[in-house]
């Protein structure tokens, strides 16, 4: 037999549950090893055998009772108490995968504030489309230019008399 197959057998063997065959007798016999394992597996089981299970308290039964009592006294919660906090988890539930839902959404369409992870070839600046971009971009603040333009013709007509 093999050193595995004995430690299978040894705790109902250590136990009492089985006597050793010859087989087990001999490998224990020469394998150190399993011997002590064995040997250390009886001394286990002779002190559960000594051990005595603590005696209840002998006032457990009427302090046991009591609590009975207590509890069938107390008054019964209607089906709404019961009730409400299921409701609560569920409505829970279905709000954070609602908000799960729609905040995937957002993120995958591009329109959660952010700019969308597609790529995007930018033109360079010089270029006819890049310059139309920039006109575009920036058509308010050149607007603003054109005033500037003239308020400054009329400054140089009302110093050049």
């Amino acid at each position: 037999m093999t050193c595995k197959e004995i430690y299978e057998l040894m705790p109902d063997v250590a136990a009492g549950m089985y006597a050793a065959s010859p087989e087990v007798e001999s490998h224990l016999g020469t394998c150190s090893a399993c011997a002590t394992k064995f040997n250390e597996m009886k001394q286990t089981m002779a002190l559960l055998d000594e051990w005595q299970a603590p005696e209840p308290s002998p006032y457990f039964d009427v302090r046991l009772q009591a609590r009975l009592r207590e509890e069938m006294a107390r008054p019964q919660t209607s089906w709404l108490g019961w009730m409400r906090k299921p409701a609560l988890a569920l409505s829970l539930t279905v709000l954070m995968a609602f908000g799960a839902t729609f905040l995937n959404y957002e993120l995958r369409s591009g329109h959660g504030g952010r700019e969308s992870t597609s790529f995007v070839q930018r033109p360079e600046p010089g270029t006819a489309v890049g310059d139309l971009q920039a006109l575009d971009k920036n058509h308010e603040l050149y607007a603003d230019f054109d005033l500037l333009d003239d308020m400054q013709v009329q400054q140089d007509v009302t110093a050049n008399p």
